[in-house]
This record gives C-alpha cells, sequence and structure tokens, in this order.
C-alpha cells in the first residue's frame, strides 16, 4: 500500500491553486506520472530534496511530492518553460 495514499496526495497537490485557477491534479494517473518523472530524474543524477538514505527514487519522489518540495504544473505552466 502507498503511504500517503492517492488521495492525501491530491490533496496536498491542489491546496494552494491560483485564484480563479481549477485544481492542477483531477486523478490519480497524474500522480502517478509526476511522481515517476520526478524518480528518473533522481536515477539520472539530481539531487533528493528529502532524505534518500537507503530509500529507493520512487519512495523519494512520493515524499517531496507530499511535503510540498515538488509541485506538478498543468498544461499551460509547461508551454511557458
Amino acid at each position: 500500500m502507498l503511504h500517503p495514499s492517492y488521495s492525501d496526495l491530491m490533496k496536498v497537490v491542489n491546496s494552494d491553486p491560483a485564484a480563479g485557477e481549477a485544481n492542477v491534479v483531477n486523478s490519480r494517473y497524474s500522480i502517478v506520472m509526476a511522481t515517476a518523472k520526478r524518480a528518473r530524474q533522481i536515477i539520472a543524477g539530481d539531487e533528493p530534496l528529502v532524505d534518500a538514505a537507503g530509500r529507493k527514487p520512487l519512495s523519494v519522489a512520493v515524499d517531496e511530492l507530499n511535503q510540498g518540495k515538488i509541485r506538478i504544473l498543468g498544461d499551460e505552466d509547461e508551454e511557458e518553460e
């Protein structure tokens, strides 16, 4: 079982939308894709933003998302970068 749960992660990600904007994440798929992408970045050599001692990259990525160290960008935000 994943701790925290998908619903808990969705609450964290959607906790601070800008005024008048919709939630960034509407499905578990978005959570899975974001954490998998971050885990691949960690495997490729990016520095973890939380304690990663002895932990797998996916667990580290989930913790980073849960603690608000990373955020999921909406489609409009990705186009701007």
